[in-house]
């Protein structure tokens, strides 16, 4: 446990009891980029709180306890937000969730060696501007680090130009750009900026 500030503490791992929480401010966050593929809100809720790996994620929690914030991870042993096939069917049905299943495979990339992926990163709307977010990647970084990992990479849509700002404050450098026409038409963004950050 660490802290953040007077009354946010960061955490390895989420309790059971979070996920639904979790699977919230995921959705807040990538609803509008998502939305389009894993919609409607309901079925992706109960998707992403069905396939949370609750120890690949960070979590930040207010005085009381609530979460407030949360950074998922993705390394070549798992992720948060993964989930397959039978997870898909399940909350989907099986035609439903072939067509999702054929979309979410133009977002999957094997990661290079040595390096952790963020896989999601969420603050609650009335934590954010307190520092939370940084925090949390900062605590990543320093795990990552920990477990032997040479480098944390992200993906930045190319239309959020704000967090890429960011991200480049924090010593994100970009190394590469992704777009794909069938991406652009399955979801909302054009393209996908790689950033990486050495370790």
């Amino acid at each position: 446990m660490k802290a953040v500030r007077e009354g946010i503490t960061l955490h390895h791992g989420l309790i059971s009891t979070e996920h639904k929480a979790a699977a919230a401010l995921y959705w807040q966050a990538f609803g509008g980029k998502l939305g389009r593929v894993m919609g409607p809100e309901p079925l992706a809720l109960n998707f992403v709180e069905r396939v949370i790996a609750p120890g690949f994620a960070l979590g930040a929690r207010d005085r009381f306890g609530a979460l407030v914030g949360v950074i998922g991870f993705r390394t070549q042993h798992g992720s948060f937000v993964g989930g397959g096939w039978p997870d898909l069917r399940a909350c989907y049905g099986p035609v439903g969730g072939a067509w999702r299943a054929g979309c979410l495979r133009l977002l999957a990339h094997d990661l290079p060696p040595g390096t952790m992926m963020v896989d999601g990163i969420a603050v609650h709307r009335d934590a954010r501007g307190q520092g939370v977010g940084t925090a949390l990647i900062e605590e990543l970084s320093r795990l990552a680090q920990s477990l032997g990992y040479r480098a944390l990479c992200l993906e930045v849509v190319d239309e959020n130009l704000r967090a890429r700002a960011l991200y480049e404050r924090l010593g994100f450098e970009p190394i590469g750009v992704r777009r794909s026409m069938l991406t652009r038409m399955a979801f909302t963004f054009h393209g996908v900026h790689i950033l990486n950050r050495a370790l």
